[in-house]
């Protein structure tokens, strides 16, 4: 499709020069001529309103008409070729956003993003799919795509976010019941094989009095080296006791809940201050540069090199400097 804009962009700031960044970003429009061979990094919902089109690349060649909706995957090449012309609306999403929808939607059986992410692409693996949905049914869609398309327009992003979330999930409840999936027939034990950390497994009831205990001493001193007996002593259960009082409670194991408060605050550190990967994984606790390494890419899906941060300075430079 041509765009007048890139997705992901939105109403310029007056007070800067960045752009508001939204995951959903709607765009309804018409073309008459062949677009170029292009791929976009975020899944792509084309909704045909009006006319028809050829659709070329990666995936073969298909024909979309009105009453169609194509899903493209990240950065699956197309090029759209109108018989005429081609009216529609397209959906720009932004990856993550949707794995964090499919890890709340599979929490049972998924043990974190991460996990989310290859489950997704398991999922979904065809690059493109043109879902013959029907006039009827699309024409339900319009005031909904019409709203989106307004929004997206007019800016505001944090203003008018809720109410985009809520147009999206009325489109999506539409639209995946006509999605070809693959089958993943794994379950929450098979799936904690996958990855180190735990699955989310724990019920909304009173917690009690021992986990919380425990949770606020490791908050309190995460960089200490904690050890299970220790724990398991301060609030007098055994460690299966405690590791079995805690994981419901929390989702996790003690050790598994330490981790990810250690690395929320490295990401704080690096974040925020002019710190070193390696001095901000000793602040936290840890003495190895690369079990931080290992960790923070663990939990957040990069390593802590390339987190973003302002005007950080290098483990050479930091050596240099104590010189």
């Amino acid at each position: 499709m041509t765009l007048t804009r890139e997705p992901f962009a939105s109403k310029k700031s007056k007070a800067t020069t960045s752009f508001e960044y939204s995951p959903i970003i709607v765009h309804t429009g018409s073309i008459h001529r062949a677009s170029e061979l292009s791929a976009f990094d975020c899944l792509r919902i084309i909704i045909i309103r009006d006319g028809s089109a050829f659709l070329r690349g990666d995936f073969g060649e298909e024909i979309a008409s009105v009453g169609d909706i194509v899903i493209f995957g990240s950065n699956v090449r197309c090029k759209t070729v109108p018989e005429g012309h081609l009216t529609s609306t397209v959906i720009f999403i932004d990856p993550d956003y949707i794995v964090d929808q499919v890890f709340w939607q599979y929490a049972h059986v998924l043990n974190d993003h991460l996990d989310a992410k290859e489950f997704f692409a398991m999922l979904y693996s065809e690059p493109a799919q043109v879902l013959k949905v029907g006039e009827e049914k699309v024409d339900l869609l319009m005031p909904w795509l019409d709203e989106m398309t307004a929004l997206s327009a007019r800016g505001s992003i944090c203003e008018h976010f809720l109410r985009m979330q809520a147009l999206w999930f009325l489109v999506a409840d539409a639209i995946t019941p006509h999605i070809r999936v693959s089958t993943a027939p794994l379950n929450a034990a098979q799936r904690a094989q996958t990855r180190p950390t735990l699955p989310r497994d724990r019920s909304f009831t009173p917690i009690r009095e021992e986990a919380l205990i425990v949770r606020g001493a490791l908050k309190e001193d995460l960089a200490r080296d904690w050890k299970l007996p220790e724990m398991a002593a301060m609030v007098h259960l055994s460690t299966k006791q405690l590791t079995r009082v805690f994981s419901s409670a929390f989702g996790k194991t003690p050790r598994a809940y330490l981790t990810m408060l250690r690395v929320e605050e490295m990401a704080r550190i690096l974040r925020e201050t002019n710190t070193s990967v390696a001095e901000a994984g000793r602040k936290v606790g840890w003495n190895s540069r690369s079990r931080a390494t290992e960790a923070f890419r663990e939990c957040t899906g990069r390593t802590p090199q390339n987190y973003p941060a302002t005007g950080r300075i290098s483990d050479a430079q930091q050596g240099k400097s104590r010189r």
